[in-house]
């Protein structure tokens, strides 16, 4: 298996597909599994990098908490350690966090940025109302097991359409996210990291052309946080799901298939031995 290090944390990272590099930042809690559904159609066309944050599947537990600036410097450790000087960088929830940092402190690693489900966090960041069912969930959550919080969470994660006629994404989903499940630290660790983000006053140095993407049904990161994002970054495109909630990647497949297209056009032609898999 191999594995990329920054500093004393090693980085389980995998490679799929052959082109223009895709480096992909998974959300909170989640492995390599959780991209799943993602990862089949970027393959088509990019070579797809994807890696287990610290403290979650295969890579190293931290005793002590971090910031997404840390985990910045690691999804960079993983990019050298494919040998890849440059990709699109793409995340989600956390993940996007992440990505964000990255364009903002790597901006020569950066091709193309999508953020998905993301927010610029600190004081212009949009939470869940305190009364809210979604706001409750999240206080209950810590004393779940893994899978009987995933199944909780279904009402809040997925979309009214999703969970009407398409429970065999939910039920895929949940499978593939619950395979590896994150220890209850590392839950603390990654909501800690989210809850300290704040990039809002850094947006506008981002030079990367970037896609937000965010589902009009999320309640766990309100599409306002999109909207805040794509005003702050320059030239940023926005694209809103109706029917799609927090993982619009399960509740609206074309969303996908629609990134891959933006990442298409603004990647750089290349010699072909540059588009070889590890």
């Amino acid at each position: 298996m191999p594995f990329a290090r920054n500093g004393t944390v090693n980085l389980h990272w995998e490679s799929f597909g052959e082109g223009p590099a895709v480096l992909l930042v998974a959300g909170q809690g989640m492995t390599v599994d959780g991209w799943w559904a993602t990862i089949p159609v970027l393959a088509r066309s990019f070579r797809v990098i994807a890696f287990d944050n610290r403290d979650t599947g295969r890579s190293s537990r931290s005793p002590w908490p971090y910031s997404v600036a840390q985990m910045a410097h690691d999804a960079v450790a993983v990019l050298d350690a494919t040998g890849e000087q440059h990709a699109h960088v793409y995340g989600i929830s956390l993940g996007s966090l992440v990505a964000q940092e990255v364009a903002l402190r790597h901006p020569d690693r950066v091709e193309a940025l999508v953020l998905g489900a993301s927010s610029a966090g600190g004081f212009a960041a949009y939470k869940p109302a305190p009364t809210s069912f979604a706001q409750t969930f999240l206080v209950r959550a810590g004393a779940m097991g893994p899978e009987e919080a995933a199944w909780a969470a279904v009402p809040y994660t997925y979309a009214e359409q999703t969970r009407r006629s398409h429970a065999d994404r939910i039920v895929a989903d949940i499978a593939h996210r619950v395979s590896s499940p994150p220890e209850p630290l590392a839950y603390l660790h990654q909501a800690a990291a989210v809850a300290t983000h704040d990039a809002y006053d850094r947006l506008n140095q981002m030079s990367a052309p970037t896609l937000v993407v965010h589902g009009e049904q999320d309640v766990f990161v309100p599409p306002a946080n999109g909207l805040v994002l794509a005003e702050r970054i320059p030239s940023a495109q926005l694209r809103l799901w109706p029917d799609a909630a927090h993982m619009y990647t399960i509740d609206e497949p074309r969303a996908d298939r629609e990134i891959a297209q933006f990442l298409l056009r603004h990647s750089a032609v290349r010699p072909a031995h540059d588009f070889a898999a590890v």
